[in-house]
């Protein structure tokens, strides 16, 4: 039940980068969104922290990040058009891997 805890925590990791990216536009603050990310920084941190009573600090901590550094590229992929490079597609795929190798260690 820890690391069901964890991957939610990790989905909501990704939810306070968005909030933030569309909290602030050239039109200026929307504070919608900003009080979204401050939400998923919220839960995201409360998740983390009861899962980390089951879990290693430092294996839950490199999934918690890692999953919400590969949501977010692939949101920024997706949503906002960031650029796919093979490089960069490659780099994400090392950070799954560790991902994957702490969850089996």
């Amino acid at each position: 039940m820890a690391w069901l805890y964890l991957f939610v925590a990790g989905l909501f990791e990704i939810g306070w980068p968005l909030g933030l990216k569309l909290g602030w536009t050239e039109e200026g603050v929307r504070p919608w969104w900003i009080a979204f990310a401050i939400l998923a920084m919220a839960v995201s941190g409360a998740l983390l922290l009861w899962a980390q009573r089951f879990i290693p600090m430092g294996t839950a901590y490199a999934v918690w990040t890692g999953i919400g550094a590969v949501g977010a590229f692939v949101v920024g992929v997706l949503v906002f058009g960031d650029q796919a490079s093979a490089m960069r597609i490659a780099s994400i795929g090392l950070i799954v891997a560790g991902i994957i190798g702490l969850k089996l260690a």
